[in-house]
Parts: structure tokens; C-alpha cells; sequence
């Protein structure tokens, strides 16, 4: 078969108008989202509240925005992708907009935890897979879904030195504010992202009730261990964004090795997510993961191995930015493999919610253990051995579909 979009212009352009505006929208949510350890130490000067006390507040953000998505997903399967990303995009900007105006860990918990990192998994990943699944060809999905992804990292990217500009240019409570005011322009693109992934299943079949779906998931082994996996995957990222600026002031190095790093993260994960997504057509996708899950613990070990230096510092963050989350395309492959389109938003939440689990504890303990020791070594330590449990966890995974519901029969 020819490839589609040399064969029509008109199919092509949608294609790119579809991945153009759920790369952007994930761009603008999740690198608002992924500067926010930039301002741990502004928060913490202004409020007197205590690292760990913060450290809270954004290990419940991870918490909370995987609580969100199988319910945002849920009800994107329902009534359409469009409605689910408005809210979302509209709450990220209110809560990052009132951050600044909490003094009270209670108060950062609403706004960083609630409210905004609420609206980033409702115009999160499980959502924003789903729609581009649904509305790319199947066998472009597999770059669609790495396409994606990379506009999580390139708004990353992009984001994290303006941020860090606008910090030392108009203060960190300005420069928040200014970054809630540009999370809004990814307004547009729950317009173009509409319809539901109830549509994908094939017209006359009996389409499988969200319930089913979720009952039949949690009893695949092979699901539950790329759920398990994807646990390791929160725990490493969440560290990484909330705790790594810290990680290089312990060091002593300048503030702007801790902006540099977090871009050089974003950066080299729109590598490693678009190569995942084209290699998700190439290889067996539980392969992949493992792979990935091995070279995260190798890099870990290298790095407490080495001098910490600001080179060393950057060199660093590009080879976790190249893991970072290049195991989104493969694990959004493997449930709509699993289980087809027609519930992916839902199942896919759920694999998310798991991967926020993990993201809690690595925010979270990420600032305890640093009170309590006074660096993060322990918490490497922690990384290196759920990341060789991830990587050695996919390898029973059976790649196969092991569910048939109405939208994954021929």
C-alpha cells in the first residue's frame, strides 16, 4: 500500500493539523509543568514552608494528575477529546497563575497539585494518544503517538530557559504568571481534536462498555506488568524534573546549570520519543521498553560515578533526556495493541495512573531524603534498582492482542 500522504494532499494536511495540535498542546501544558522545580527554591524562600512541605505539594501533583486521566479519558471515550482539553488547558493556567498568592502548603497542594496539575492530566497524554490514534492512520500511529510525545519535550525544551530568563528578568512570581498566560494557547487546538474514540469501533459491531474494558485489562497479566514498569517510569521522571535543579545546587554549581539541564532533558527526549516511534514499527515494543528501563540504571551508575561538573552536569541530563519519556509511544502501543482504540483513553489512564504513583514517591521523597541526609544518593540508589525490576519486568509480557473487542477485530 502507498504511503497516504504522498497520495492525498488533503488526508496530509490533517494528519499534521492533528499531530500539530496535540504536539502543541502538550508542549505548553507539560513544559509549564516540567519548569515548576525551577521554582522550589523562590517558593520556599517566600513561603519559610520547609523543602519537604513543598516537595508535598508537587509529589501530589503527580499523584493527582494520574488520578485524573482514566477519568479524563473516561469521559473523552464518551463525549469527545475537544471539551476534556478546554478544561484542562484553562485549569493548568488558573492554577499556575495563583501559585504565587499561596503561602500555606495546603494552598500550594490546590494550586500546583489540584488545579493545575488536574488540568494537565486532563490534557494529558491519555487523552491526547487517544484522539491522535483514533484520528491517525493506523500504521502511522506508532511516529503519531512519538511525534506527540516530542512536543511534551520540546515544550520542555523551549520553556525551560524562558522561565528561567523571565525569573531573573521580572521575578519568579511574575515570571509564573506569565507563563500561565502563554499555557492558553493551546486553547485552539481542543477544536480541532474532537470526536471520540467510541467512534473507532467498526460500524454494526457491539462496541465493549468501559467497564468490560477495565475488567478485562485487569485481569492481563501482561497488562498489569506494563502498568508495574510504567511505575518505575514516574518515579525516575518525576524525580528528575522536580529534584534535579537541586540536585546541581548541592553540587554547587550557578542556577543556570539547573535551567540548562532541564532543557537539555526536553531536548534530547524529542529524540528519544520520536526515534521510540518510529522503532515501535520496527521492533517488538516490550523489547524496547526494557531496553530503555537497562540504559536509565547503567546512566544512573555512571553518573555517581563521575566528577560533577557542569559539563558532566549536561551530558547527563541529554542521556536521561534520551530515556526521559521515549516509553510513552511504546507502552500507548502495547494497551491499543492489547486492547484496541476504542477504550484506549480509559486504559491508558490507567497505565498513567500508575506511572503518577511512582511520580509521587519521586518527587516526594526526592525532597525527604535530601532533609534527612543532606543529598540525594539514596534516592539514586532507589532509581538504579526499580529501573533494572522495569527493565527485566516487560520481558514476560506476551505482545499479542489478548483482548478482541468490537474496535481491534478485523
Amino acid at each position: 500500500m502507498s504511503d497516504a500522504l504522498s497520495i492525498k494532499p488533503r488526508a496530509s494536511t490533517a494528519v499534521w493539523l492533528v499531530l500539530l495540535a496535540a504536539a502543541g498542546t502538550f508542549a505548553l501544558t507539560m513544559g509549564t509543568r516540567q519548569t515548576m522545580g525551577l521554582f522550589l527554591s523562590a517558593l520556599n524562600t517566600s513561603t519559610g514552608l520547609g523543602l519537604g512541605s513543598i516537595s508535598l505539594a508537587f509529589a501530589f501533583g503527580q499523584l493527582w494528575w494520574g488520578l485524573t486521566q482514566p477519568f479524563a479519558g473516561a469521559f473523552a471515550d464518551k463525549v469527545g477529546a475537544g471539551r476534556v482539553l478546554f478544561i484542562g488547558i484553562a485549569l493548568v493556567a488558573l492554577g499556575t497563575f495563583l501559585t504565587p498568592f499561596m503561602t500555606s502548603t495546603a494552598g500550594l497542594i490546590f494550586s500546583i497539585g489540584v488545579l493545575a496539575a488536574g488540568g494537565a492530566g486532563m490534557a494529558g497524554p491519555a487523552v491526547l494518544m487517544a484522539a491522535t490514534t483514533r484520528m491517525i492512520p493506523a500504521d502511522k500511529s506508532g511516529l503519531a503517538t512519538g511525534i506527540v510525545n516530542a512536543g511534551g519535550s520540546f515544550g520542555q525544551f523551549v520553556m525551560a530557559p524562558i522561565a528561567g530568563a523571565l525569573m531573573i528578568g521580572m521575578g519568579w512570581a511574575n515570571a509564573m504568571q506569565v507563563l500561565a498566560l502563554i499555557v492558553l494557547l493551546a486553547l485552539p487546538a481542543a477544536f480541532l481534536l474532537k470526536g471520540n474514540s467510541q467512534q473507532a469501533a467498526l460500524v454494526g459491531q457491539k462496541s465493549v462498555s468501559t467497564r468490560e474494558a477495565i475488567r478485562g485489562a485487569l485481569r492481563s497479566p501482561s497488562y498489569l506488568m506494563l502498568a508495574a514498569g510504567f511505575f518505575v517510569c514516574g518515579f525516575h521522571v518525576a524525580f528528575l524534573a522536580t529534584h534535579l535543579p537541586g540536585v546541581i545546587a548541592s553540587c554547587g554549581l550557578p542556577v543556570q546549570y539547573g535551567a540548562w539541564s532541564l532543557a537539555m532533558l526536553g531536548l534530547f527526549n524529542i529524540v528519544g520519543s520520536v526515534a521510540m516511534g518510529w522503532a515501535v514499527g520496527k521492533w517488538r515494543m516490550k523489547s524496547l521498553l526494557s531496553l530503555v528501563y537497562a540504559a536509565r540504571a547503567a546512566a544512573v551508575v555512571v553518573f555517581l560515578l563521575a566528577p560533577k561538573t557542569g559539563p558532566v552536569m549536561l551530558i547527563f541530563a541529554a542521556v536521561m533526556g534520551l530515556t526521559f519519556l521515549s516509553t510513552v509511544p511504546p507502552t500507548a502501543g502495547l494497551v491499543a495493541k492489547f486492547f484496541g482504540t476504542a477504550n484506549m483513553a480509559t486504559l491508558f489512564g490507567i497505565v498513567m495512573l500508575t506511572h503518577q504513583i511512582g511520580g509521587f514517591l519521586g518527587a516526594w521523597l526526592g525532597g525527604k531524603v535530601f532533609e534527612a541526609t543532606g543529598n540525594y544518593n539514596w534516592v539514586w540508589y532507589i532509581d538504579i534498582v526499580l529501573a533494572v525490576g522495569a527493565a527485566l519486568i516487560h520481558l514476560p509480557i506476551r505482545e499479542a492482542l489478548v483482548a478482541k473487542p468490537a474496535s481491534a477485530r478485523a
